[in-house]
């Protein structure tokens, strides 16, 4: 099926008509421009509103933490007929989009049809070959688009009840769907569906049935509701009880492999990261920058050495020496009880900081809220950010930090020494301020809707690790010596992010192996080492987007400081490099350089 966005050659040369015209009075660079500026406005038609508003209905459950309410009704079942019927638009959209000459736009517009190719080949490659919807369960989970339904005032409460309403109509045909969908699943995937899928059971409890008594819906409606909850309850109950067979059978070996190997990952890696480097060039740049940074924290370790253990000579071995200092500084953390408030309080220290020194533009209107993570959410990540999408700009941002309160004391005792006084302000910089939530803020206000929607993870991340750098660099923390080389531990966690990644899913990097990188070589604490095993177990590539990407943005930085001499400005530069919201930094790199319009 051809989607509705091709234009006759007649039509085309009737509209340029007039541009041509105009041409053969100009000079030929001004022609060069004029026809770049066409060809440009015909991109912009093609690949406008019509395309997104046909690609969300096809992806309606990233439409709606994108901000795309208007396909709010839509619970999409993810059968054979979904995947056909995606795969032909894709298809159609790639070889409309080959037809338009990169060398024919202007510098913004080609960067844009960049940045959708590369989303389109993508999923076309995912859909054929890395299947990832056949051997991954928990792709599928409704709890999300409810919980932003639920929970984002885009509309009357009554609105968005029915739009749930009109969703869960659909949810027992979803899950049936993903069940036949899924052959020799991954145990580590199997695992994660089955404990968040548990927490979508939780979305339609108590709680929802509060906000529909006291809402104005009908009380058929409010009948037809409570009685779809149920039937949905029952799918993803028989979803998790359907999961918990797959694991018995899977644990006697016949199970898919969560390793993804050498030709996928490299393939995953060009897609997802974008940055110029190969996955193998960047794990090779990571090993030199581990040696780097280990001697920088060797140095500190000497220098503070007498402070702490002013009777003790300090051990012969390198790794033993920094550990030993940074085990007992990381005795000094916020209490279980104080968490949360100390990460609010730091959310708003940081907001002052920025604003006095002058880093970034601040938006005061836009809020940001600091949540315990929800239970869908939770079993990947320690802290995250959930950040409005380009069409609803104005909805708040949160914070996610991890339920310290479900934790053994022992567990919360190792997680808060592992985010203590020092690293626990650097993990509100990378996901707050100036991180995340600020790229995310001037990534809705980029005018390209294509570089903002289709977010490359190296990008987003890189530009959180840049921000750690540039706030030590403008003396945050005092400057002392402990901050240093508590960032240059949090810097070695970046570090051996790519070197656990690619060694696990490319090298065959066992369980043993990656705990001793991380406890013994990067300093981490065992709750914090077997929370990132997990991880690395469940996703692969995206732990490479924060040292390719902070690599990337500061080689660029310090190549415009030269060659800018006195008219750089770090705010300037900042601000121009969020302007053009989520792209790859390869092609931000391109239109930084290029002179402002």
């Amino acid at each position: 099926m051809r989607i509705g966005i091709q234009i006759s050659s007649q039509r085309v040369l009737a509209a340029l008509a007039p541009l041509l015209t105009v041409c053969l009075m100009l000079s030929p660079a001004a022609q060069a421009s004029a026809v770049a500026a066409g060809d440009s406005a015909q991109f912009a038609a093609a690949f406008g509103a019509k395309f997104m508003d046909r690609y969300w209905r096809l992806h309606p459950d990233d439409a709606i933490p994108a901000g795309y309410y208007q396909v709010a009704a839509i619970q999409q079942v993810p059968d054979e007929h979904a995947r056909a019927e995606l795969h032909r638009f894709l298809s159609d959209s790639l070889e409309h989009l080959e037809r338009v000459r990169p060398d024919a736009l202007d510098p913004a517009t080609r960067a844009d049809r960049a940045v959708l190719e590369s989303q389109l080949r993508s999923e076309i490659w995912d859909l054929d070959e890395f299947r990832s919807w056949e051997w991954n369960p928990s792709l599928y989970n409704i709890a999300q688009p409810f919980d932003l339904l639920l929970h984002t005032e885009y509309a009357p409460l009554e609105q968005r009840l029915r739009a749930v309403l009109a969703r869960l109509d659909r949810v027992p045909a979803y899950y049936a769907a993903a069940a036949r969908s899924i052959h020799n699943p991954t145990l580590e995937h199997t695992a994660l569906a089955i404990e968040q899928n548990g927490g979508a059971l939780e979305l339609l409890g108590p709680d929802l049935d509060k906000q529909i008594e006291s809402s104005s819906l009908s009380a058929a409606e409010k009948t037809l509701m409570r009685r779809r909850i149920g039937a949905a309850q029952a799918a993803i109950s028989a979803y998790i009880a359907w999961l918990k067979d797959q694991q018995q059978h899977l644990a006697a070996g016949s199970a898919h492999s969560f390793r993804i190997g050498r030709e996928h990952y490299e393939q995953k890696f060009a897609f997802d990261i974008a940055t110029g480097d190969s996955a193998s060039e960047l794990n090779q740049r990571a090993l030199a920058e581990k040696e780097r940074v280990l001697t920088r924290m060797d140095l500190l370790t000497e220098q503070l050495w007498p402070k702490y253990f002013p009777d003790t000579a300090p051990p012969a071995e390198r790794l033993e020496r920094i550990g030993t200092l940074i085990r007992a500084l990381s005795m000094q953390h916020v209490s279980k009880a104080g968490y949360t408030g100390e990460v609010k309080q730091l959310v708003s220290d940081l907001t002052q900081w920025v604003q006095d020194h002058h880093l970034i533009a601040m938006d005061p209107d836009k809020p940001l809220k600091v949540r315990i993570t929800p239970d869908y959410q939770q079993g990947a990540t320690d802290a995250s950010i959930d950040a409005p999408g380009p069409y609803n700009p104005g909805a708040p941002t949160f914070f996610n930090v991890a339920p310290l309160d479900s934790l053994s004391p022992e567990q919360a005792e190792s997680y808060l020494q592992e985010y203590n006084r020092w690293v626990l302000p650097i993990l509100a910089i990378h996901e707050a301020i100036p991180g995340h939530y600020v790229q995310l803020i001037y990534a809705n206000k980029s005018p390209s809707l294509i570089k903002s929607v289709f977010a490359n993870t190296a990008t987003v991340e890189g530009w959180a690790v840049y921000g750690e750098r540039m706030m030590m660099e403008s003396g945050y923390g005092s400057d002392t010596a402990e901050q240093w080389l508590f960032y240059y531990k949090w810097n070695l966690r970046e570090i051996c992010n790519v070197l656990l990644d690619y060694g696990v899913h490319v090298q065959g990097m066992s369980e043993a192996e990656a705990l001793q990188l991380l406890t013994h070589e990067a300093f981490q604490t065992d709750e914090e080492a077997r929370g990132k095993w997990r991880r690395v177990q469940l996703t692969a590539v995206q732990l490479d987007a924060y040292y390719a990407g902070s690599s990337a943005i500061l080689a660029l930085r310090e190549r415009l400081k030269r060659e800018q001499a006195g008219q750089f400005t770090l705010e300037g530069f900042n601000e121009r490099l969020l302007s053009f919201g989520s792209a790859p930094l390869s092609l931000i790199s391109e239109l930084v350089a290029a002179p402002a319009r």
